[in-house]
């Protein structure tokens, strides 16, 4: 992997807060389905999948109105989020990281039979308020997807919190972009800043590695694809449906996303079969 420019973390004060009391969320530029989906080449995939939910979530956050029905979907209360965790500790499942799974795809290590992964997207401040305490009380792991642009911006995670859910070893931190743009509209040089700058800036301030990625409002293309690839990531999550991951579509994977005012029975059939994850591949 070629070497990254530094690029320096972004001054907080030069991002003010958008007016209103809510918070802007990058995602209400969705409102198209995700482009083209091409996955990656790869040079010799394990011969397997496995099935493992991947969970999507933005705001952990008491509801909107239900006519601002993005912000509605997009937002889970404290108190189903608690509801659902008490219940994934409780039927057995284990918490891993995009980074486990990626050793499992890749031959280095194997899962637990009942593997669920629970990602975050944006980097809200409701991560750390609501969320992260009921990670802690069950002792789950989850991914956060950040975006360094709105660091320290009403709403959103300060570098100073990323820094320490890093250090707690439940979170893992890894990239959604600089600044959440619809990657399939960036000319060539501007989506390889995005992609380079984000990994760049987390890893100056973490002290480590970030290999993982998210597509914003999951928008990608056979282009974007590979820029991420070419970006040094090693894993990119997606906003399409399924369960089925293998280490040939790991710049393209799958997820479930977990919606406001869903009941804790749809939460349960959300995650698909119990039992033995692991299948050969056909």
């Amino acid at each position: 992997m070629g070497s990254i420019a530094c690029f320096p973390l972004v001054d907080q004060r030069a991002s003010p807060p958008r007016p209103g009391n809510q918070r802007p969320s990058p995602e209400r530029q969705e409102a198209s389905p995700a482009a083209e989906t091409t996955p990656a080449p790869s040079a010799s995939p394990p011969l397997h999948t496995v099935q493992v939910p991947i969970l999507e979530y933005h705001y952990i956050r008491t509801n909107p109105d239900p006519r601002d029905r993005l912000g509605f979907q997009l937002s889970v209360t404290p108190a189903d989020f608690q509801a659902q965790m008490q219940w994934l500790a409780a039927d057995g499942y284990q918490a891993v990281t995009v980074s486990d799974l990626r050793a499992a795809l890749s031959g280095q290590r194997s899962l637990p039979a009942n593997a669920v992964v629970l990602t975050f997207d944006d980097g809200y401040e409701d991560f750390f308020q609501a969320a992260y305490p009921v990670l802690e009380t069950y002792h789950l792991r989850s991914v956060s997807y950040v975006v360094p642009g709105f660091f320290g911006r009403q709403g959103y995670l300060t570098p100073a919190q990323i820094v320490q859910l890093d250090q707690s070893g439940l979170v893992e931190i890894a990239s959604h972009t600089m600044t959440h743009p619809d990657l399939t509209r960036l000319d060539s040089a501007s989506l390889a800043v995005q992609l380079q700058a984000s990994r760049a800036t987390l890893e100056q301030l973490l002290g480590h590695p970030v290999q993982d990625f998210c597509y914003p409002s999951g928008r990608f293309n056979a282009r974007v694809v590979a820029a991420v690839a070419a970006a040094g990531y090693e894993s990119a999550a997606t906003e399409r449906p399924g369960t089925q991951h293998a280490w040939s579509d790991r710049l393209t994977w799958s997820r479930v996303r977990i919606r406001g005012g869903e009941t804790l029975p749809q939460f349960i059939r959300s995650l698909g079969p119990a039992g033995p994850r692991e299948k050969p591949s056909v």
